[in-house]
């Protein structure tokens, strides 16, 4: 743990290393966060054109042009890669935790600063090498993003699965090694740099969350490069990891041995995990607001920590739910079964501690406090539909239908982005200095609550009802005809919800320039970030190391001068 002896070192002064090679977190943390911010809108572009063909088959649309069948799987592929990998794992993890972190436990930087450098260029290198399978000969694979063997495995078995599809893999093999750079700096930095009086359980649930996806990431990351490597190893040099003894077009393949399954296997290893290092800094992001604008000290601060833990540690048991199709044994398949429910209970506690927290409080309904809650919202909604599809017998006819497309993006997807806006309005101020126009938050954050549940609750009823998922369109089968119109009701509500976004990044970069000027603590909470500088210094607190007295969330305190007290005071004043 750092002393609290003065560290001081001088800002770089050229544009170069102050802001493109920075060493800076908070400067590489503001890279992660608008990376994430370009990748979420050409993810967003792709499901409008996907949403489009699905009701439109035959429209012909400008720049576009006709969307065949098999582009239509090529935008599935990229929307759910760029989505997972470059929007709900790089913002909160790599932008929030890089710029935060540091700062919450009371550190100058991040432990590796050069290693952080090229963690976020090499993320960069990845998007852009993701992007270019557009471009290439053949277009981008229409594999899906899971990337399901023998189909990515053989270069020959449909449109975008020649360079496209190398360069699909190629992406995320960099984004694994740049997420193992990542991972291994938060890790060293919240075990080594805390300030001294910082324990562990003097930590922000921010910080615990952020630690622990970053544990998930080191363990997760490093077997989906290994999985890509084999796979690459499959398509250009013959190898048979993937592929069995196979006939494609009528044309016996020059491969035998191989397992699709293996990919299955160790994909989901990574996948499962995956869920969890994309909600899980959402969670603490909520826990610290709850808090927060509830104006009382989180209910149950340990038993959240233990919750983190939890889900962290059963993350890795629960791959095989992904693969009840897949003809596994009923007694393998049993064991996921309960190992999935299980996952449920550390959540539950969770939502229940938060349920607690707001219970009584002097709650602060301020545009933070409503992304907090709607994440909350769209958890538990999202959450609910997970049992159904943990049990085997439910979910081999609801797998392959829109069902499943409805859970995940609420539970994983669109909870995970508003835990990201409820970051963006909380810490803009000190990131920026300014504050954001609060009435366009509540007018951005009600389009885009009631824009959600309108697409993604349908899609529940869609999947009981026998509509499939991956499929480009239903127009021509009688049998789903009754749906068209409820899919053209959650295409309008997707294209609304879509273009809500744009108030955002306008009153994003609005405030950035004209916002009102934001005091060092215009939220009055108590973590470390608020005892500093607004914008903070180079080096986070003046060259000095912060000493802390108290807990994180000490708020309502009987007989304090105020009702929060921050981390820093001394320690004379009376804590819970």
């Amino acid at each position: 743990m750092a002393t609290s002896a003065t560290i001081h070192s001088h800002a770089p002064q050229g544009f170069i290393r102050k802001y493109i090679f920075s060493l800076d977190h908070k400067v590489i943390g503001l890279q992660y966060y608008f990376l994430a911010l370009v990748a979420v809108f050409v993810g967003m572009f792709l499901s409008i054109l996907m949403r489009v063909h699905m009701i439109w088959p035959t429209a012909v649309l400008p720049l576009v042009g006709e969307i065949k069948p098999e582009t239509y799987l090529s935008l599935l592929t990229m929307h759910g890669t760029i989505m997972v990998f470059f929007v709900l794992t790089t913002a909160p993890q790599g932008g929030f935790g890089n710029y935060f972190l540091p700062i919450q436990i009371g550190a100058p930087d991040m432990a590796f600063p050069v290693l952080n450098m090229l963690s976020f260029w090499t993320t960069f290198v990845a998007f852009i090498t993701i992007l270019a399978a557009f471009f290439v000969t053949g277009g981008a694979p229409l594999h899906g993003w899971t990337g399901y063997a023998p189909l990515s495995a053989l270069t020959n078995s449909g449109p975008g699965e020649q360079l496209g599809a190398d360069l699909w893999i190629t992406s995320i093999a960099i984004f694994c090694i740049a997420s193992l750079m990542g991972a291994l700096n938060f890790i060293t930095t919240t075990l080594d740099l805390r300030a001294k009086g910082m324990t562990m359980m003097r930590m922000p649930l921010t910080v615990w969350a952020w630690f622990v996806t970053a544990i998930l990431g080191l363990l997760a990351f490093g077997v989906l490069l290994s999985a890509g490597i084999l796979l690459l190893l499959d398509r250009n040099l013959g190898t048979s990891f993937y592929v069995p003894l196979v006939v494609v077009n009528g044309q016996v393949m020059g491969h035998r041995g191989g397992s699709p399954l293996l990919w299955q296997h160790l994909f989901w290893f990574f996948g499962h995990p995956e869920v969890y290092i994309a909600i899980l800094p959402g969670m603490g992001v909520a826990s610290q607001l709850l808090s927060t604008f509830s104006r009382k000290p989180i209910f149950g601060y340990k038993a959240m920590v233990y919750a983190i833990m939890a889900i962290g540690f059963l993350g890795f048991m629960v791959w095989g739910h992904h693969m009840f199709m897949s003809g596994m044994s009923p007694y393998t398949a049993f064991a996921f079964s309960l190992m999935t429910m299980a996952i449920g209970v550390p959540s539950a506690i969770k939502t229940f501690n938060w349920l607690g927290t707001i219970h009584g409080g002097r709650v602060r309904f301020q545009t933070p406090m409503l992304y907090a809650i709607g994440f909350v919202s769209l958890f538990v909604s999202g959450g609910l539909s997970g049992p159904f599809l943990a049990q085997p017998v439910l979910d081999i006819p609801l797998h392959d239908t829109a069902f499943v497309v409805g859970h995940f993006h609420l539970i994983m997807g669109v909870a995970a982005i508003f835990g990201m806006f409820a970051g963006t309005y909380y810490w803009f101020p000190k990131m920026f200095g300014r504050m954001m126009n609060e009435t366009w938050g509540r007018i951005h954050f009600v389009i885009t609550l009631v824009g959600t549940y309108c697409i993604f609750m349908p899609m529940h009823y869609l999947g009981m009802a026998g509509q499939p998922r991956r499929y480009s369109q239903f127009t021509e089968l009688a049998y789903l005809h009754k749906l068209i119109p409820l899919n053209t009701f959650i295409t309008y509500a997707a294209i609304v919800t879509v273009s809500a976004q744009f108030i955002f990044v306008i009153n994003l970069f609005w405030s950035m320039f004209k916002g009102p000027k934001a005091s060092d603590n215009p939220w009055e909470s108590t973590t470390l970030e608020w005892i500093t500088a607004t914008p903070p210094p180079h080096d986070n607190f003046g060259g000095h190391t912060p000493v802390v007295n108290h807990g994180p969330y000490e708020y309502s305190v009987p007989g304090a001068p105020q009702d929060y007290i921050m981390q820093t005071d001394p320690a004379t004043v009376a804590s819970h």
